[in-house]
């Protein structure tokens, strides 16, 4: 018996400093579900958060199209947010090759590597330096 109710399912991997993201896209109304939550109430309503998730689809005019539904652990909310990000454009990349170039214009595409720098021995922090004494 074959079921004609399978979806194709499109994924998709970000990550931000200490924070991943796997996100699916389903074929559907636009929902998005994040941790089992949903997508503005884990954002905590804020507008960038959601403005910055929402980016690559709102670039694509793609908004009502897909259902979201991302697995995120690690950093805070404005990492996981990018992630996200990043999680969708390459997803949409998987959908259709064409639509790389308007996400990679917008700088949807592009990893923001900065990481925290690690501690060098003789400092407390990664340049914080114990205080001078003279005397």
């Amino acid at each position: 018996m074959i079921n004609n109710n399978i979806k194709t399912v499109y994924r998709g991997t970000g990550r931000r400093k200490s924070s991943v993201a796997r996100v699916k896209l389903i074929p559907g109304s636009g929902k998005m579900v994040i941790n089992g939550l949903p997508g503005e109430s884990y954002l905590q309503f804020s507008p960038n958060y959601i403005r910055i998730t929402y980016g690559p689809l709102k670039t694509l005019g793609l908004s009502q199209e897909y259902d979201i539904f991302v697995q995120t652990q690690g950093g805070g909310l404005t990492g996981q947010a990018d992630a996200i990000r990043l999680g969708i454009a390459r997803a949409l990349c998987c959908i259709n090759p064409t639509n790389r170039t308007g996400l990679k214009l917008e700088g949807h595409l592009t990893r923001d590597s900065r990481i925290k720098e690690r501690r060098k021995y003789g400092l407390r922090k990664a340049r914080k330096a114990p205080q001078f004494s003279k005397r």
